[in-house]
């Protein structure tokens, strides 16, 4: 029998092989009626006679599907298991656990109803058509643990082809953590937002949004850095594929135009922040300002250990419970589907992303520290907060 240890906030929970399994048995979700069915009454009113006058209702005015099922107020957590945690490629069966875990966290944080779906193609034609054909049974999509380049691709044109918010959570939820985080450590290290030069190591689902949103927000300078370094446009390799993701994205950050590896990014940076599972030299942390920020948000291994970055960086953040700082995308999600949904929207915008994330950062404003910068993901306070922030930033 394995075990394991992980550290909280607040004590050591030693977890054992057998109570996982245990609490995984038969999944972790289950369906539940909102109506009685005790007698014949119940029965006629939830389902046949009564069910039919509801049915033929729907026949003639489709728009009473919105109140009269469960269908608009139903997330669907969809995958094809390409990118399932740090396990990469496990193929749908695999990754249905983790989606049951997603769904959970929709109903506890959100109170919102979602089911897992996990499909047997990677595809993006079949995805696509798999859920426009699905569309009047749910309300809402969120893409989960889907490998770049193609979650871009697919999350772009669901979006077009549904009339329902859409959202790659491993892409936005992440991002929005992020710029709630960035903008608390900026007050704390007493800078502007805008004026920050913040380097993202990882050019995948991720990085690519947490570059988006923090360009979105006024920030200039914002270099990406892959496998084969900064992000730039004049690179062999993105000069051959104009059209890929990240070559229009080596034409809107990178503004100094630097060319190299992460010392060149990181000299006179601001902020680093990790969303691969590159490790970050210490020799590189010293090139970096005085009283820089550090989120090396790689789980469960961190990019750097947090002991070591705060020898150099004023704030550090990382993505696990164990240390203080934790970016975790349940702070954001729950509350931005349910915002949008309660408002009706169509989409989820880039204006809506940036009210989670204020909202978000708004929560630790009042106890602010570089050990505080983000709210617990178990705050009572977050999901309602994010719901009502993301609302009143619909416009469509």
């Amino acid at each position: 029998m394995s075990i394991e240890t992980i550290a909280t906030d607040n004590d050591a929970l030693v977890l054992t092989e057998e109570e996982i399994f245990a609490a995984h048995e038969g999944g972790k979700l289950t369906i539940s009626s909102t109506v009685p069915l005790n007698n014949k009454r119940d029965l006629s009113i939830a389902y046949t006679p009564g069910v039919a006058q509801v049915s033929r209702a729907i026949h003639a005015n489709p728009g009473l599907a919105r109140t009269h099922t469960w269908a608009e107020r139903l997330v669907v957590v969809v995958s094809d298991g390409t990118a399932v945690l740090g396990l990469g490629n496990i193929g749908p069966s695999a990754s249905l656990p983790v989606m049951e875990g997603k769904s959970a966290l929709f109903k506890s944080f959100g109170d919102l109803d979602s089911i897992p779906l996990v499909l047997n193609t990677t595809d993006v034609d079949e995805i696509i058509e798999t859920l426009v054909r699905l569309r009047p049974s749910f309300g809402a999509v969120n893409l989960e643990d889907i490998s770049a380049p193609r979650c871009f691709e697919l999350e772009e044109r669901l979006i077009e082809a549904l009339d329902c918010p859409v959202m790659h959570d491993d892409q936005h939820g992440t991002a929005v953590v992020v710029l709630a985080a960035l903008t608390n450590a900026a007050k704390v290290t007493k800078r502007e937002l805008e004026g920050l030069k913040v380097v993202v190591s990882g050019a995948g689902a991720a990085g690519i949004a947490i570059a988006e949103i923090l360009l979105a927000v006024g920030i200039k300078d914002v270099i990406l850095l892959d496998s084969k370094g900064v992000v730039n446009a004049d690179r062999a390799d993105l000069a051959a594929d104009p059209g890929s993701v990240k070559a229009r994205m080596a034409k809107r950050t990178n503004p100094r135009g630097i060319s190299g590896g992460p010392g060149e990014g990181l000299t006179g940076a601001d902020v680093f922040v990790g969303v691969s599972s590159s490790k970050l030299d210490e020799e590189h942390l010293k090139l970096m300002n005085d009283q820089s920020i550090v989120f090396a948000l790689s789980n469960p291994d961190p990019e750097v250990l947090p002991e070591v970055a705060q020898q150099y960086a004023a704030v550090v953040a990382t993505g696990r419970s164990d240390f203080p700082n934790q970016i975790n995308n349940v702070l954001a999600f729950p509350g931005i589907f349910r915002g949008a949904l309660d408002a009706g929207a169509r989409r989820i915008t880039p204006a809506m992303k940036i009210a989670a994330a204020n909202a978000i950062a708004e929560l630790a404003a009042e106890d602010l520290s570089a050990d505080y910068i983000v709210p617990s993901p178990l705050d009572a306070r977050v999901a309602p907060a994010v719901t009502a922030a993301v609302a009143a930033a619909v416009t469509e």
